[in-house]
């Protein structure tokens, strides 16, 4: 998709899109009119006007609007009306639009290209033809906007594919193979550790949860700096953390519902490698050092067992109360192998860790920990004008007794149906080594779920633009 901006025209062909506010006193444009009882402007409403083959697309933005409800609006248009968009598409803007709202509806309308049946024969959207140009027309200057809007859409769709694809195809090998093509395609250095060199480095406890599987676990580590930078603050450097189980059976604590959706356990890793290709790709003047550790959770006769002690990376011991709680053991080596050889300023680690986050907030949001309530007000900020909420509970101390080992220096989990995701965030705390601004967020009720543009649950890329905000405006 090419975009380009103007700020009047009196000729159009192919596809125009004229949003609309619940609140304008007139339907019109350019001698094309409609009456209020016709289209009123309604939230979550469209109306197709054709006149001398040039197809008109009313949008309705309703009163107000925030940037998930513009970016959902035309991902919809985009995605139920694609048989209307030919090579040329204008967008005419309206005067109360922000750059945010420019941002937030051309990534919309890119993400309406996504088409979950990965496996079946279907057109391609007019979108994904090179040729396919988006105009914009508009009194203010929101070409940058615009291609903002383009680059965050794409690096959410990488996620959206690494998410949904199967596990047969989404291996630890393929997510490793997609981060060095990526880092060689956006500008970001990666380095892939195998399982031999994960056995010299001591990464024990990552390596404990992919022992029941056949496929090599892939510890990825990824590095950007920016291209020349030349400003006078010295750049921050923020290390990321994803959990990348590729599939979880739960391990010999083997799960007894919605395995079929266990695909999605690696959506916190996908996020990590969504944000390095964004925040490449928009080359932020920030320095980030990723870590993704990626491995599946079979089962098997070499498969770690309940009762287990196994060694980590930090040296730590720990007792392994159930199989399925996995995911914490492999952030545990990268939350240590990040700032034991790299110490970032800022650590944010992003995981589909507990079903306990998901009774809490349902799907509307993650589950937000920190011992540094400045980056928590910062973060909350982030996602709420992005439209991926967070909300914080507490680290307490009078928690860590949950996690309590007689046998070893911890426990991976409590064996109490309460609390968990507050006794997750405790068990990766005590791997933090008290650093000053960590960030734990637990986002297994926001990353996979049921909406209008799939008939199953599916990926929603949650963290990318999250994460890439939020470092933007530190």
């Amino acid at each position: 998709m090419k975009i380009t901006s103007i700020s009047h025209t009196d000729t159009f062909e192919g596809t125009v899109l004229l949003p609309v506010f619940e609140t304008q006193s007139k339907v019109n444009f350019n001698g094309i009119e409609l009456s209020k009882a016709i289209f009123s402007g309604k939230k979550d409403s469209h109306y197709i006007y054709e006149k001398n083959s040039v197809f008109f697309i009313f949008i309705g933005l309703g009163k107000e609007v925030d940037y998930k409800a513009v970016k959902t609006i035309f991902r919809r248009v985009a995605s139920k009306e694609k048989h209307l968009f030919c090579l040329n598409s204008t967008i005419v803007v309206p005067d109360a639009f922000s750059k945010m709202n420019v941002e937030a509806a051309v990534s919309g309308l890119y993400l309406g290209t996504y088409n979950l049946g990965h496996f079946k024969k279907s057109d391609l959207h007019p979108f994904l033809n090179p040729n396919f140009e988006l105009i914009l027309i508009a009194k203010n200057e929101f070409l940058n906007a615009a291609q903002k809007g383009l680059k965050i859409a794409k690096a959410q769709l990488e996620v959206y594919n690494l998410v949904d694809l199967p596990p047969n195809v989404v291996t630890p090998k393929y997510l490793s193979n997609w981060a060095a093509e990526s880092g060689k395609k956006y500008g970001f250095t990666t380095t892939i550790l195998g399982e031999e060199a994960c056995k010299i480095a001591g990464l024990d406890a990552f390596l404990s949860v992919g022992k029941g599987s056949e496929k090599e676990p892939q510890f990825v580590i990824m590095h950007y700096e920016p291209i020349n930078y030349q400003g006078e603050i010295p750049i921050k450097h923020i290390g990321l953390v994803g959990k990348g189980i590729t599939f979880d059976t739960g391990g010999l604590n083997i799960k007894t519902a919605a395995m079929v959706q266990m695909k999605c356990d690696m959506a916190g890793g996908g996020a990590v490698f969504g944000a390095m290709q964004l925040i490449a790709d928009l080359q932020l003047p920030v320095k980030i050092t990723a870590i993704v550790p990626c491995c599946e959770n079979a089962v098997d006769s070499a498969s770690f067992l309940p009762s287990d002690v196994i060694k980590s990376y930090a040296g730590k011991s720990i007792e392994i109360i159930d199989t399925d709680a996995e995911g914490r053991l492999i952030l545990a080596d990268g939350l240590s192998y990040l700032i034991k050889n790299y110490n970032p300023e800022i650590i944010v680690d992003i995981a589909t860790l507990t079903g306990s986050s998901m009774a809490t907030f349902g799907h509307e949001c993650a589950a937000l920990f920190t011992n540094n309530d400045f980056i928590a007000g910062k973060m909350q900020l982030a996602g709420d004008s992005v439209g991926e909420r967070l909300w914080q509970l507490p680290l307490w101390d009078c928690y860590k007794g949950d996690i309590k080992s007689d046998i070893a220096d911890v426990k991976n989990y409590s064996g109490k149906p309460l609390a968990g995701a507050i006794t997750a965030a405790k068990f990766l705390e005590f791997f933090t080594e008290n650093h000053p601004a960590w960030v734990h967020l637990d986002v297994a009720g926001v990353a996979f779920n049921d909406d209008e543009f799939a008939k199953t649950k599916h990926a929603t890329g949650f963290g990318v633009h999250l994460i890439t905000n939020f470092i933007e405006n530190l």
